[in-house]
């Protein structure tokens, strides 16, 4: 989540009373402050909804959704991938981790999820991931107690192609919250 630049913000009289809320949105991790804006809105009546409510079919189901069932390879790098993203989690660090036959190879941070498998890619070019063939997952999930209404993870087309490009086996999403 990019942060404003209030230097260029002129504010009215809503705004300045509402100052001190809008100055603490500066601190804290992405889920923090969109915890904080879900609850501001909250307070003032408004009734947020996310898109899993109002488009459900978008979330991603259960099981296989491709062509290829994991391994067990594959699943173990789930397993693990989604412990690491538990515990970073926690901290508001990222909802997403890559690991490649038991090897946590990347996390994600500031950066987003394309950026970090682009350095996976990199990684794996540089020979610190393998070479041959496909191995690894990106499992990418709700932090715990994440604001999910406004920052539901998500995986695009894009995401999908890098993460080929990166040479990963797969993809684990949570299913129905994703």
């Amino acid at each position: 989540m990019n942060r404003p630049d209030f230097s260029n913000v002129r504010l009215d009289l809503g705004a300045i009373k509402t100052l001190p809320f809008i100055l603490s949105l500066g601190k804290g991790g992405d889920d923090h402050v969109l915890s904080r804006v879900v609850r501001f809105f909250e307070d003032k009546g408004y009734r947020v909804h996310g898109a899993g409510d109002v488009a459900p079919e978008l979330l991603a189901g259960e099981g296989v959704l491709g062509a290829k069932a994991p391994s067990a390879e594959d699943e173990a790098d789930v397993a693990l991938a989604l412990r690491v993203v538990g515990e970073l989690g926690r901290l508001d660090v990222g909802q997403a981790a890559v690991v490649v036959k038991g090897y946590v190879l990347a996390v994600e941070a500031a950066e987003g999820t394309d950026a970090m498998l682009g350095r996976c890619a990199e990684l794996r070019a540089a020979g610190r991931a393998g070479k041959r063939g496909r191995a690894g997952v990106l499992a990418k999930v709700p932090k715990p107690g994440q604001e999910e209404r406004v920052d539901l993870p998500t995986i695009g087309p894009d995401t999908i192609a890098k993460a080929a490009e990166a040479g990963l086996a797969g993809i684990a999403v949570a299913a129905g919250r994703c």
